[in-house]
């Protein structure tokens, strides 16, 4: 008579982190080695250039320090959001959102407004080797942008809804995590291009 012996499923191994932010943070890291390249990119070809083509005064430093503002404040309003979830603060957390979102599209508008100045001299990724990495490196900073606008948007609109605080107030966590990241690329993309 043989004994069937019990197999037992191996214990999952626990970070103690949740997928989703665990998730979060990996693709963060991919992003982070992505935007590393590219600087580390634009840093060689500038170095490799003694005759560096410059911006000839068609590049605003203003602007960019505004700009820098105003994704600065974004980042406060991002931390205010999440602490309005901690606080069980659902009008808070609907205000800190939309002036996220207010401030990205803010970004985005002056980023557009220096594109159209720039097409208005008839500068363009073509006319030299500053302007084709200016133009990349901004554009696709402003795409990220973009991206973390739409997915802040996204979050305040699920805040109207009742099961918002029980089964998805993890999302402003997550949304917060991009934005800063989007953030910390700004602050090391603007002294790079506009101050160097």
């Amino acid at each position: 008579m043989s004994t069937a012996h019990a197999i037992s499923a191996p214990e999952s191994i626990s970070t103690g982190i949740p997928n989703n932010k665990l998730g979060m943070w990996l693709f963060l890291v991919s992003e982070i080695m992505f935007f590393t390249g590219l600087l580390a990119a634009y840093v060689v070809l500038r170095a490799s250039h003694p005759a560096w083509p410059g911006s000839e005064g068609h590049l605003s430093v203003p602007l960019g320090t505004l700009n820098t503002f105003v994704l600065l404040c974004s980042s406060l309003t991002v931390v205010m959001a999440h602490a309005s979830v901690q606080r069980d603060d659902q009008a808070g957390l609907r205000k800190y959102l939309l002036l996220t979102v207010l401030l990205g599209t803010a970004f985005l508008c002056i980023k557009g407004y220096e594109y159209s100045q720039k097409f208005h001299h008839h500068i363009g990724p073509s006319t030299n080797i500053f302007w084709s990495c200016y133009f990349m490196l901004t554009g696709i900073h402003g795409l990220h942008v973009l991206i973390g606008v739409g997915w802040n948007g996204w979050v305040l609109a699920k805040t109207r809804g009742g099961r918002f605080w029980s089964s998805e107030s993890h999302l402003v966590e997550l949304s917060g995590l991009y934005w800063h990241f989007v953030d910390i690329v700004w602050i090391f993309l603007f002294p790079l291009v506009y101050l160097l």
